[in-house]
């Protein structure tokens, strides 16, 4: 065990030394890298933010139900039972609307009263109201469709109106970010790692002799390739800090501007950084994309060597 820790040392402590001896380079490497991380580091902040509004989004789809104007009333009223039985849900609101209130509800509304009684009979069915709780969060309401097809065969129904096409869209959207993000993550990793190989690729060639002379004096291809490694990881962790250290700069001017906005609407929402796990997180994974550059470029460019 000590000897492992002990090789790992000295291999470290050669990926430093390298890095002392060209540290314009590293740093320039390091902001190259940083700027292809920031993105998707930005995006995941953004989502991370607005996830925790969503779920908590105080989510009370409605369904309109309104009846064949045919439809005796007692037969209207006695729909009830049905309708909480399809609803399934203690909580739900199921209000009867008479036609004759909705009719008075509607000329309620200015400039429509002179209209609808030059109409005579009252042209507005008998309806339902159903206020639904069990939705706990956006995605949580795409249920509603099932529940407004099973309406839609009771008899007597004409027609069922679906009141929160907002829930889904919304929905949708974050689903749409998720993916997007996954695609600029999953490209901009790939620069990353491009980029590293590079680097590394570059310092091998600049250690030719330096790994010769290692290999004729018994110096096995792990103890070589070693420090490599641990100068990718290092760029890469580095990147990373960088990374996560301009987006939370950037929040703070975004904060401005989104108080701003967000007194419109009597809210106080923010932007805030990352947790510390999921930055520990972040900061792992751009360690892990430094190493996979450095152990392609390795492979590649040190058996030519052999």
């Amino acid at each position: 065990m000590k000897s492992w820790f002990r090789q790992h040392g000295f291999a470290l402590g050669a990926a430093l030394i390298h890095v002392r001896k060209a540290p314009g380079s590293f740093l320039f490497n390091i902001v190259v890298v940083a700027i292809a991380l920031a993105l998707p580091f930005a995006g995941l902040t953004l989502l991370d933010n607005v996830r925790p509004m969503s779920e908590q989004l105080s989510v009370d789809p409605e369904l309109s139900l309104f009846l064949s104007p045919d439809t005796p009333r007692e037969r209207a009223v006695a729909l009830a039972p049905a309708l909480r039985q399809i609803v399934n849900d203690a909580k739900a609101k199921i209000v009867f609307v008479p036609r004759e209130q909705a009719l008075e509800a509607l000329k309620g509304k200015g400039g429509l009263a002179d209209v609808l009684d030059t109409l005579g009979d009252n042209p507005l069915p008998d309806s339902y109201v159903l206020k639904l709780d069990a939705f706990k969060s956006a995605a949580d309401a795409g249920r509603i469709d099932t529940i407004a097809q099973q309406l839609r065969k009771l008899p007597g129904v004409d027609a069922v109106q679906v009141d929160s096409a907002w829930v889904k869209r919304l929905a949708a959207l974050l689903g749409v970010l998720r993916l997007a993000l996954l695609l600029l993550a999953v490209t901009l990793g790939m620069v990353v790692i491009a980029v590293v190989f590079n680097t590394i690729r570059l310092q091998v060639m600049t250690q030719r002799d330096e790994i010769s002379v290692s290999k004729l004096i018994g110096a096995t291809d792990t103890f070589i390739h070693r420090p490599f490694y641990y100068t990718g990881a290092l760029l890469g962790l580095c990147a990373g800090g960088v990374a996560l250290g301009a987006v939370a700069l950037a929040l703070r001017p975004l904060n401005t501007a989104i108080a701003e906005f967000a007194r419109l609407y009597a809210s106080e929402f923010q932007l805030l950084p990352l947790a510390p796990l999921p930055m520990a997180g972040l900061l792992a994974l751009s360690a892990g994309l430094g190493l996979a550059g450095a152990v392609l470029s390795v492979q590649r460019h040190l058996a030519r060597l052999n």
